[in-house]
């Protein structure tokens, strides 16, 4: 099989590469990456080598780059990670998102559409990975289910849910045949330090604040990324076509409740005295349209495909901070902005 896995070099998707790769020998795998600030192929050194994972570098807004991969290669799959993600960074530039997030989607729609039509689509499968906050923000009770109506507050939320109904549309206008998965926060090894794990295991690192925003009572559902790899591994092999499944991690963490455990946890593996780190939470003004609560109910991938975490929060929570004080050159690099300078001169 030749699977395109876009967003590859980034941080969910570098972890689905390396399980893809490494679990199914006999596919090629195409890793298709415009490198941004959040791509970097340091994720993927351990299987830089590996014969069948082709890098390419590329932007899946401009078109005809699209078109092109998909007419000399013929895709069997498409897992859809390419995305811009950080919900700060959507209210200072709405556009990005617009432009990745649904021009770059319908890109590979049509690009899709085209070169299956030619053989009614049998056996392919296109893969879109979206997210819970397109439902909008929950009350104190209830969960997200996959009928839940979409109701998105964010410019990022927003482009999510446009790509999601495109997705959706492709399937009943052109009987694509896809699936679709909204997951919740992600969290664990090679994660960007903009989100608030990385950040702050970072920033008790070098003894920096940490900006909470508002109370920090904001509720938040967290997935260990690994356990995600293993449930698109899942979706995309046996999901059925036109559905949409939730992915969560079956737990749930006020942000003041998270930050405090982090802290706890650093102050014990830095050797440092227990409620140090506490003493640099800083609660900042909060951010526009900041959705109360997610959550996420998991039920029917469970029952349909026997996915289920693998990990409590509190052991993945572990298992990612052992990872970045083990990587300390890596988290350095990335917070220099040496890996661009280096990948950039490569792929130029």
């Amino acid at each position: 099989m030749r699977i395109l896995v876009t967003g590859g070099a980034g941080f969910i998707g570098s972890h689905v590469i390396r399980r893809f790769v490494t679990k199914y020998p006999s596919y090629n795998i195409y890793n298709v990456d415009k490198l941004t600030y959040a791509g970097n192929l340091e994720n993927l050194k351990d299987i830089e080598n590996c014969e069948n994972h082709v890098f390419i570098k590329g932007d899946i807004v401009n078109e005809q780059f699209v078109n092109k991969i998909f007419e000399e290669i013929n895709f069997d799959g498409v897992v859809h990670l390419a995305a811009e993600s950080h919900v700060d960074r959507s209210i200072k530039d709405p556009l990005a998102f617009v432009k990745t997030n649904i021009i770059g989607t319908v890109n590979l729609l049509n690009a899709s559409k085209r070169i299956w039509e030619k053989d009614n689509s049998t056996g392919k499968r296109f893969y879109h990975i979206s997210t819970d906050e397109v439902y909008g923000s929950l009350g104190p009770d209830g969960l997200f289910t996959e009928t839940t109506c979409y109701d998105p507050n964010s410019p990022y939320s927003a482009s999510k849910a446009s790509s999601d109904h495109f997705v959706r549309a492709y399937g009943e206008t052109y009987n694509m045949p896809y699936v679709i998965t909204n997951c919740s926060n992600n969290y664990g090894p090679n994660h960007f330090p903009e989100k608030l794990i990385p950040l702050f295991i970072n920033n008790i690192m070098e003894n920096k604040p940490l900006p909470v925003y508002g109370d920090g009572k904001y509720t938040r559902d967290w997935l260990y990324v690994e356990d995600h790899a293993d449930a698109i591994d899942l979706v995309f092999h046996r999901g059925k076509n036109h559905e949409t499944y939730n992915i969560g991690g079956f737990n749930e963490w006020q942000n003041i409740d998270l930050v405090r455990l982090l802290c706890d946890i650093m102050d014990r593996k830095l050797a440092r005295t227990l409620g140090t780190s506490q003493k640099l939470i800083t609660h900042v003004k909060d951010r526009p349209g900041h959705d109360l609560r997610y959550a996420i109910d998991a039920t029917k991938i469970t029952k349909e495909l026997g996915w289920r975490p693998s990990v409590t929060f509190e052991q993945g929570l572990e298992k990612t901070i052992d990872w970045f004080l083990a990587n300390k050159e890596w988290l350095n690099n990335v917070t220099s902005g040496e890996y661009q300078d280096y990948y950039d001169k490569m792929y130029s």
